[in-house]
């Protein structure tokens, strides 16, 4: 009974720690500064502008209409811009709970697999921070979800909002139309494939472009937005709007001291720091206080072994071609959300664009606990190594908790977290 409602508990004690302390640090963390500054615009104008000109910008509005909808909430303060995030990130283990009830059906592994996402520092630190990766994380997820269920419209529209807060949710969509049409073409005689295959087109092609373009709504209607009178047929201006964002995505290689190579994301190589400052208060002479978008670094170093461990039993799959969901989603959200970096060796990335796979990374761990469970090994003693696990992630999180939420603490303390020299 417990383990049934585990999900629910963990869920609300979550919220309570992304709520509390919600408006420290004060001002701006990281990019902020452009996302608050593009909400309040979509309040004041439905379009992003600069002063009473249009304004460039280089990603969808569905992330900055969700940080507007804090500010509408709860007033243009850091307590307003950051609520949308500390919701949704709330949500997400809720739903990544969901994701494995219906995959694993083990009340046990969802109460596993909620801790676990709730005890991560990169979800946290997003879940605390008015930036748009956790919002993109949330709506992928939810739409592989929904496409697991086989609720395909549903799935597209989500994928659509997905890729309305960040393009690189595009991967995604291009992944789940190709299995989708796999499924199609390995299924079913070749004299019915022409309906099936139009639906799923429709679905996956056409819906999310569809669900996408409504999400520019505001900046169809007004004649303040960048390009909207580079022609005179409004969607031409449209699509070269878009291909200057392309441009800029493409360009982008503008060093960064906090740039990471994607080799070295899942081990947490070179973590970005958000937010520094020395204040005074922490009872020494020197103090710190960081906000630091790292994952709690033995859950992810345990995920990128789980990962590995995953890839092989899919593999071992197909050879012997049987079909396990729950092997393909994990592999289905590594290869959309995390190899595409690999093909953008010159471009400026960063650590923390790892949360959108990190929930297909914690159901590997998932899954390689389900393994351990069904193993032949007595059951009092995987359940004691799970537990052991679990329990070593949960400290592994606490000891790391300042340096999540920008707590100020001393700087021998803070020096003491820097585990890795990359990590300063």
């Amino acid at each position: 009974m417990i383990s049934a409602i585990a999900p629910i508990l963990i869920a609300i004690a979550s919220l309570a720690i992304r709520l509390i302390n919600l408006a420290t640090p004060k001002g701006f963390v990281f990019d902020e500064v452009y996302y608050v500054d593009g909400a309040r615009d979509f309040l004041k104008y439905g379009v992003e502008v600069t002063g009473s000109k249009p304004e460039f910008i280089v990603h969808p509005p569905v992330g900055k209409w969700l940080i507007a909808s804090g500010i509408k909430l709860f007033g243009d303060n850091e307590f307003g811009w950051r609520f949308a995030t500390a919701i949704i990130g709330t949500l997400l283990i809720l739903l990544f709970a969901r994701l494995i009830h219906v995959l694993f059906y083990s009340p046990l592994l969802s109460a596993v697999g909620a801790f676990l996402m709730a005890c991560d520092g990169l979800v946290l630190v997003h879940s605390r921070t008015a930036l748009l990766d956790l919002f993109l994380t949330f709506f992928v997820l939810l739409s592989v979800y929904l496409w697991h269920q086989q609720r395909h419209w549903l799935a597209a529209i989500a994928i659509g909002l997905a890729i309305g807060t960040k393009w690189s949710a595009v991967y995604y969509l291009a992944v789940l139309l190709f299995i989708s049409l796999y499924k199609i073409f390995s299924n079913h005689p070749s004299r019915k494939l022409i309906r099936p295959t139009i639906i799923k087109f429709i679905q996956y092609g056409f819906l999310p472009v569809i669900v996408y373009t409504i999400t520019w709504t505001g900046w169809f209607i007004s004649n303040r937005g960048w390009d909207r009178q580079w022609s005179s047929n409004i969607f031409l201006s449209w699509i070269h709007y878009h291909s200057e964002m392309l441009g800029f995505h493409t360009g982008l290689i503008e060093k960064h001291s906090y740039q990471a190579n994607p080799w070295s994301w899942m081990i947490m190589g070179r973590p970005t720091s958000f937010f520094y400052d020395s204040p005074k208060g922490c009872g020494s002479d020197s103090c710190a206080a960081e906000v630091l978008a790292i994952g709690t670094p033995l859950l992810w170093w345990a995920g990128t072994i789980a990962v590995a461990v995953v890839f092989g039993f899919w593999i071992r799959s197909l050879v012997r071609k049987v079909s396990d969901p729950a092997l393909n989603i994990i592999v289905l959200g590594i290869t959309a959300g995390y190899l595409p970096w690999f093909f953008f060796q010159k471009r400026t990335v960063f650590t923390f664009y790892a949360v959108i796979f990190e929930p297909f990374l914690v159901l590997a761990i998932v899954y390689c606990a389900k393994l351990l469970l069904d193993s032949s090994i007595a059951s009092g003693i995987s359940q004691g190594l799970l537990t052991a696990f679990v329990i070593i992630i949960f400290l592994n999180f606490i000891y790391f908790l300042p340096i999540f939420t920008g707590e100020t603490i001393t700087y021998d303390a803070w020096f003491a977290r820097m585990w890795l020299t990359s990590w300063i």
